[in-house]
């Protein structure tokens, strides 16, 4: 695929199959991930890959931090925050280092994982995958946090959940970039 092709045709696709997906295509991601640019060259991201049971586990622990900010709640509602990992058969956690050094500077960081994660959804674009890059509350929860390894201050840049797509989008316009640009010549 070109790359042209592979920026402007990627679309987020949020309904996808349970299929399993092998771990040669999960590493492909992950290599691709990996590829993008940070200074000072401290890969400052952190991938931590949900399948199968994982992604269980990964909804109990969800579960219940959402039960410990809301004693009380309705079953069906913790059981639908349980469920948030199972739709797709792969999740992957992508968080960012804070700096180690003086001179690195966190938002470097940040953004180095971000690319990352863009290179994910290129790559998952590119093999025939579905991808949906998604954040919210639980990026900033601490028991997930805990949960992935990661201190309480560590950025989750975002989950990205991987399948074969079971519904495609439709197309949509691109918006340009026409009006988000100022020319100094």
């Amino acid at each position: 695929m070109e790359i042209f092709e592979a920026i402007h045709g990627r679309t987020t696709v949020s309904k996808v199959k349970q299929d399993e997906l092998s771990r040669d295509i999960i590493e492909k991601l992950l290599s691709a991930g990996a590829q993008a640019p940070n200074h000072h060259k401290v890969r400052p991201w952190r991938f931590v890959v949900l399948t199968g049971d994982g992604r269980k586990k990964l909804g109990d622990v969800m579960s219940a931090s959402f039960l410990d900010r809301n004693p009380g709640a309705p079953t069906e509602g913790v059981d639908k925050i349980r469920a948030l990992p199972l739709r797709a058969p792969v999740v992957i956690a992508v968080g960012a280092d804070k700096p180690a050094d003086t001179k690195i500077i966190e938002v470097e960081n940040i953004s180095a994982a971000s690319a990352a994660c863009q290179n994910i959804l290129l790559a998952a674009h590119a093999l025939g995958l579905g991808a949906i890059w998604r954040t919210g509350e639980w990026a900033r929860d601490a028991k997930v946090k805990e949960f992935f390894g990661f201190a309480e201050d560590q950025h989750i840049i975002g989950f990205i959940y991987v399948g074969h797509p079971d519904v495609m989008p439709d197309p949509y316009t691109r918006v340009g970039f026409e009006d988000r640009v100022t020319w100094v010549e």
